[in-house]
This record gives C-alpha cells, structure tokens and sequence, in this order.
C-alpha cells in the first residue's frame, strides 16, 4: 500500500491548514491514493473525486471550512473531502450498512453543510445559506462545487439567475471535466485570472499592457486567445458575466500554483457579490489502470488495489436494465417511430446499446429530467412513440411537467422506470420508493409492475402497443430471477393480473418483483397453513378489479405485497375492497409495504430484510394473518 505520510500527519483540518503550501501537492498525491485504496474494498462513484483531489485541499486549505459552507455538487465529488474532514477512519464502511454514506450528509459532519444525492441543487442551497448569514450579521464564504455535467440542468441556471441579482456572497466553482486546456494557454488563463483577482483594472487596454510586459510578443497566436479570453471577461460576455457573475478562469484544477493564488484573492478581495470560477479537471486522474473508460470510472465495484481487476457479481441473471434495453431494442427493429430519451445516463439506462444501432433515435438531454419529459411530449404529438428512460428518483424532478404536459393531455408518452424499489449501497437518495404512489393518483395512467424479467419483455411491448394514453413500466435495480427470455415480448392484456397457483383461505396479491420471494414464503409455510393462492397483479394501474373481486369472493384473508411507500398499490386495492363492500363481512386484509421511513444505505437484501418484505418478513405476515384468523370460510379452489 502507498506510504502516506503527510495525509496521516492530519488529525483534524487546522493540521492541514499549519502545512507550508508546498507541501500540497504532495498531499494531494497521498489523497489521492488513499481514495482509490478505499473505493477498491468498498466500490463507488471513483473517478468523480479523483479529478477533484487537487481542488479539495485547496479549498479546505484556504477557506475557513466549516465556518465556510463547502457544498459538493453532486456529492460522488465528495470522497476525498470525507477523508481530509475527520472520517478517515471510517472511510472503508462507505456505502455500506451503518458507515458512511456515498453522497454528502449533514447528520454525517458539519463539514457537510448540505446533502447532495442529485445534481445541481448547489447554487441555489448556497445563496440560500449566503442570505441567512446576511440575515443574522454572520460574515462567511460559501462555495458551490458544481460540476459542468450539472450544470447542464435548468435548476443551476434558475439558481445563476436569482443570485446574479444579489450582492450576496456566493462562489461558485465550476469543475468542468470534460476539456482540457494546453498548457500555454492554460498558464496564461491562469495568470489572468490572477490579475483579475487582485488588481483594479480599470479597462482592457490596462489588462492589455500588464500582459504584454510578462509574455514575449513571438507566441502571437495564444496571446491572442488570451486577449479574447480577457476581454470576455472584463466586458461581460461569457453567459455568467450576462448573469451577473464575476467570471474567472479557466485555470488548471490540478495546480496548487494556479489554483491556491485565485482562491486566495477571492477570499480576501470581493466581499460582495457572486463570483464563478471556472477550474479545468480531469475525471478518474490518477486511475492507476490503463484502458479506456467511456465514464472515466464513473462507478465502479469492488476491485484489486494492484492488479485492478473487478468484483464481478456471482449472479448468471441478466439486468433488468439489460432486459429493458434487448426488448426496447427488439421492437425498435420492428417500429421506426420507436424513441428514446435519457437524462444523461445512456449506460445507466440501457440506452447505450440502442444508441450504437440507432444513433438519430435516441437523445441524451443531459441532467434535464422536466426537458426529458416535456421534450418526449412532444414527440409523442407528432406521432411518437417515445420512452422516457429515467431512474425513479430521477422522474421526481419531471413531475410538474409529467402532470401538466403528459397526463392532463393524455399523451402516450412511456415512461422507462429504472432503479424502482431499493436500491442498496446508494441509499435513500436514490431509491425509487415513491413512483407507484405519485404515478397512480393520475387519472389515464398506466403503470406497469413485471415481477421477473421475461414479463418486463412482455411488458416492453405492451408499452410500444398501448397508444391511448401515458403509461410507466417499472423495473428494479440489479438482476432478474433467472427466467427464459423470448426473442421479443409480446403484449399483455392492459390491466388485468394472473394467478399463479392456486390455494384456500389465504391469498397473496403481489406487485412486482416481490413475487419470488411470495412463493418462497408460501412455500416455507406449507405444512402449517396449507396451499396459499398467490396472484401477480402485474399492472399497479389500472387495478385489476376482477381478479381483487376473486381473491375476496374465494377466501377470507388477503396480503397485499408490494416495494413501494405507504400510500400507492395496496391503498388503492384497499378503497376498491372497502367500496365495493368485500370488507363488510370480516375479510381479513394485510397491507406489507415499505415503512414510512427513509431505509439508510445497505445491501439491497438487509434493506428488505428491515422493510420486512423479503421471503423471511411475507412468511411471517402470512403466519400472522393465519393465526389471527377468527372464522374460516370453507375451502374452495379458486376458478381460472
């Protein structure tokens, strides 16, 4: 293991303040080794942080932290701002059950003034802390960390906007790592920069002549750009000069001596107003593995320290991501109004693959899921069909657009649900927990649940043959069951369920992939309660009343299961009973759904071990409800 002498010499931050400034790069060396020999026993979001390591010892190393607010936007930055503030030790239970989490927390340190699990939320969380401490007289710096992918995302700009008319103090850097700058014009950027930060030019001509008596008039071409450069930014013509911003940079994000001068100046000379700081990174630097990496190690599993070699999973299953992705590409073969749209997660969602064989039919909008949505309606007026691709959680920020620009006109557009149900290490930031219940209150809405990945091929294609309205199609992360899959799906009946087996007194109404672990409670419950029926409700909307009307006709107790928050599927089923008078005559009916409570980050099968709806949690539901029974009708077998 790397020797990392000066990173253990930091006990606390003041000890990284006391070092003299040409140590850092040094330290920021050892940072950067330390973070990948974490994310090697761990897994995680690696290469966000490592393009930032530079960067974060310069902004605790200069800036006041936690007295000054540091926001990391989105927090997979924040993986080497964790190790320098106190939770080194800790660093190895990243992601997993009780350690740190994967994004940033404010119940996890002070340093971590705001949690971030989605992007671009950071400019307007910090004009927000900056206008509170003007309320109350308390003089502090606050730096937004936004990288160039979030920013992509109209909520940065709306927050740009409101705080360009503020006299606010706001710094917002943003991490662009998706260029690069050649090394003269980003030492001359850098030196700009420097000029603009602490001296009062008072005109460009000024800038102009300070310029031409430090670099010699041979290099014509790149002091030209850098004319260019300066005058961008002193008259105002890059987007944030418009929006009111002091513009500097780009300067060299892995350069303490481009980086340490321009924070400094900025600290100690503009006390009001927002300032952006453009600094230029390289996402995944210092990987240790050669090899090309479109994501430049975006997330990555467990692997060795020395050899890099991955974790792989010791699942044969395909993705249910992968799944959706063959289907939707099997019926793009057959239908060339087929489309895609994903908000800057191609691979994320599949989309990828159908980008290589269609590239004009699939659009990555960027971190802009109200455009996705609105952008997919409107391709579904001029006769369309598009599936939106986003994961749950991501569907959130769309939802105003969902509602007013997809359902009140009644637009077939297809929503792709990834990541629906828990998620695992990634925690409660991105567990689709919340669709079903905000998707079913819709009136026309169609929201499609498989239970194993060859019904979601089926469902693949009864989503591209429904045309009379929206509809969703919910998946979760990780691998099917292990079921055959066919070529290409073929529709199913649009709201209606099926029963799976067929019992006596007791039944069992699924939603979704809990179905398998359903029959393994039943069967573990066999010889003590006897056959129990068990019913797929496959559709969450519209609710398959028929086959709810034969589990309450032919027995006498009814779980309702599903992976989902309080208040969607078995809320509905339950006012369905109760109205249509099933429960006038002591049917006994049990609801397991998720608690009402954010489940932490852990293995996806502790989190639904905690939730109680793994096989182990449904097998004691049904023994509850067996035992509680105060009546039973006698035994019937239900009708097919």
């Amino acid at each position: 293991m790397t020797s990392t002498p000066l990173l253990d010499s930091i006990a606390s931050i003041d000890d990284l303040r006391r070092l003299p400034e040409g140590d850092l790069q040094r330290l920021a060396g050892e940072l950067r080794s330390a973070t990948i020999g974490a994310v090697s026993k761990t897994g995680g979001h690696l290469g966000a942080g490592l393009g930032v390591v530079e960067l974060t010892v310069a902004l605790h190393y200069v800036f006041e932290t936690p007295h000054d607010r540091l926001i990391w936007d989105v927090g997979h930055q924040a993986y080497p701002h964790k190790i320098l503030t106190g939770r080194r030790a800790q660093i190895e239970t990243l992601r997993q059950k009780d350690g740190l989490s994967g994004f940033t927390k404010r119940s996890e340190s002070p340093f971590d003034p705001f949690g971030a699990g989605h992007s671009s939320t950071s400019i307007s969380a910090g004009l927000g802390m900056a206008v509170g401490s003007d309320l109350q007289g308390v003089a502090r710096n606050v730096i937004a960390v936004i990288g160039d992918g979030a920013m992509s995302a109209g909520m940065a700009f709306e927050g740009m906007n409101n705080a360009g008319a503020s006299d606010s103090r706001l710094i917002v850097i943003l991490n662009d790592n998706d260029m690069s700058i050649a090394q003269p014009v980003g030492a001359m950027s850098s030196y700009l920069s420097k000029l603009i930060t602490s001296e009062p030019f008072h005109s460009i001509r000024d800038l102009m002549r300070e310029v031409a008596s430090k670099f010699p008039a041979e290099i014509e071409r790149t002091a030209r750009r850098a004319r260019e450069a300066a005058r961008d930014l002193i008259s105002g013509n890059s987007v944030f000069s418009q929006l009111g911003f002091l513009h500097i940079g780009p300067i060299d994000g892995h350069d303490m001596a481009h980086l340490l001068p321009v924070l400094k100046n900025i600290r100690d000379g503009h006390a009001r107003g927002p300032v952006l700081v453009h600094v230029v990174t390289e996402k995944g630097k210092g990987h240790p593995f050669a090899g090309p990496s479109a994501e430049k190690y975006h997330a990555v599993p467990k692997f060795d320290v020395i050899t890099g070699t991955q974790q792989k999973s010791a699942g044969n299953a395909p993705s249910y991501t992968s799944v959706f992705a063959k289907g939707l590409m099997a019926a793009a073969e057959q239908d060339d109004k087929i489309v895609a749209i994903t908000a800057a997660m191609p691979s994320g969602t599949g989309l990828d693959k159908m980008k290589q064989r269609f590239p004009d039919r699939v659009f990555d909008v960027g971190i802009a899921e109200q455009h996705a949505v609105t952008f997919a309606a409107g391709l579904a007026t001029e006769g369309m069909k598009p599936f939106c691709a986003l994961y749950s959680t991501f569907l959130q920020r769309g939802y105003d657009q969902l509602v007013h620009d997809v359902a009140i006109q009644n637009l077939p557009v297809r929503f792709a649900i990834d990541r629906a149900g828990l998620v695992g290490n990634d925690g409660a930031t991105h567990a689709g927990v919340f669709d079903v219940a905000y998707l079913s209150c819709l009136p026309n809405m169609v929201i499609m649940c498989p239970s194993d990945e060859a019904e979601l091929m089926h469902m693949v294609a009864t989503a591209v043959a429904y045309d009379d309205g929206p509809s969703a199609l919910r998946y979760p992360r990780g691998e099917g069951v292990g079921t055959d899959l066919p070529d290409m799906g073929t529709p199913v009946p649009v709201g209606r369920g099926r029963v799976i087996r067929d019992g006596a007194g007791i039944a069992i109404l699924s939603l979704g992939t809990r179905l398998a672990d359903a029959i393994a409670a039943a069967d573990s419950l066999a010889d003590t309660i006897g056959p129990v029926t068990i019913a797929d409700a496959r559709f969450a909307k519209p609710v398959d009343t028929d086959l709810v009307d034969r589990l309450a006709r032919d027995h006498d107790r009814l779980l309702i299961v599903e992976e989902n928050s309080p208040g969607g599927f078995s809320a509905h089923v339950l006012q369905y009973l109760a109205n249509a008078g099933h429960l006038d005559s002591g049917m006994k009916v049990r609801c397991l759904s998720l608690p009402d409570q954010l489940i932490d980050h852990d293995s996806q099968a502790g989190q639904l071990a905690l939730a109680g709806i793994d096989s182990d949690g449904i097998a004691a539901a049904l023994q509850r409800l067996a035992n509680g029974a105060e009546t039973a009708k006698p035994a019937r077998k239900t009708r097919k």
